[in-house]
């Protein structure tokens, strides 16, 4: 890059930073910290398990929800939830129509369900705030464990792909970073990109004690630990080349039509929808640039409206299933 390309990139990411920041301080004092807003649960098509699949590391049975591919096919996308996955079912399914978008295609549909708070990550101890009683292991649990039993029905151990929103999008271009064999395709649907950015280690902090009572301490340290550097998208970036990504945030401003507030619920919803997005964005559109100062080619989507919510996620899904179905070779 030319110095003074250089120079307007910094000072431009500065300045993203900055008003991240403010958006963090800002959503924080309104006590806007949360994962989107639901809209229905959908019905799945046949070819659909559920098993318990156990993991070593953790100590505890993992349950997954499975579709498997129209014909035959041993590539799989593994879909992540956001920061508040519950332990009955993944957003996905719940909130979307996933299994339905893949329904007649050639690929399996693998959506890990729990996680909380977790990033998807190694922690270094269980989070000493809420009484948990084991250390969340879940980078070794999808790229060791579940990888293993996948094996065992007939699926592939590499070429394949994975996708996460918000919490889940950090984390799907994280594993796919360091996993590299086992993806051909990584895709974050308003994720938070440049999570060792000033304001966002305390901005995380704030979110996962809302979320369950988590200590982020447990799972990364101190904000000066290498472990947030190891696991930021900012700072991993040039280990995504060669991958096919896509990646999406929105405006963070309404859609007509859709998002219409009648309760106060509904306004806090929605208002807590804009602001979170409005932040992914400004992370987002600096992964952008620091993408194309490496020369990484990536698909990027930026809705002129949409909040952070499932609705949201399920349409970014719909358009990005063309790429995610060739990169497969689906």
């Amino acid at each position: 890059m030319r110095e003074g390309n250089a120079r307007s990139f910094g000072k431009w990411r500065r300045r993203a930073l900055g008003l991240g920041a403010a958006l963090i301080s800002l959503m924080t004092f309104l006590g806007l910290v949360g994962a989107g807003t639901a809209s229905a649960w959908s019905p799945t098509h046949g070819r659909l398990e559920t098993p318990c699949v156990w993991s070593a590391a953790m100590n505890r049975c993992i349950k997954v929800q499975i579709q498997f591919a129209a014909h035959g096919g041993n590539k799989y996308l593994m879909m992540l939830d956001g920061l508040r996955a519950r332990d009955d079912f993944n957003g996905w399914d719940i909130e979307t129509n996933a299994f339905q978008q893949f329904s007649n295609d050639n690929i399996n549909i693998v959506m890990p369900v729990g996680g909380q708070s977790s990033f998807y990550t190694d922690w270094y101890a269980p989070s000493n705030f809420n009484g948990q009683t084991y250390t969340y292991k879940w980078e070794t649990f999808l790229t060791q464990e579940l990888p293993n039993y996948l094996a065992g029905r007939g699926m592939s151990r590499t070429g394949n792909g994975v996708v996460g929103l918000s919490m889940g999008g950090s984390a799907a271009l994280d594993l796919a970073a360091h996993h590299r064999n086992q993806f051909n395709f990584a895709g974050s649907f308003s994720g938070y990109l440049n999570i060792s950015a000033p304001g966002m280690p305390e901005a995380i902090r704030v979110a996962m004690l809302d979320a369950g009572g988590y200590n982020v301490d447990s799972m990364w340290g101190p904000p000066w630990d290498p472990a947030w550097l190891r696991n930021d998208p900012f700072v991993f970036a040039p280990q995504l080349r060669g991958l096919s990504l896509y990646i999406s945030a929105a405006s963070g401003l309404p859609t007509p039509g859709r998002d219409n507030p009648q309760t106060l619920l509904d306004y806090y919803n929605t208002a807590n929808g804009m602001g979170l997005e409005a932040l992914s964005l400004v992370n987002t559109r600096a992964f952008q640039v620091r993408l194309a100062a490496l020369r990484i080619p990536a698909t990027f989507d930026f809705p002129a409206t949409g909040i952070h919510a499932w609705d949201n996620w399920e349409a970014q899904l719909w358009k990005a299933r063309p790429q995610i179905l060739s990169a497969l070779g689906a």
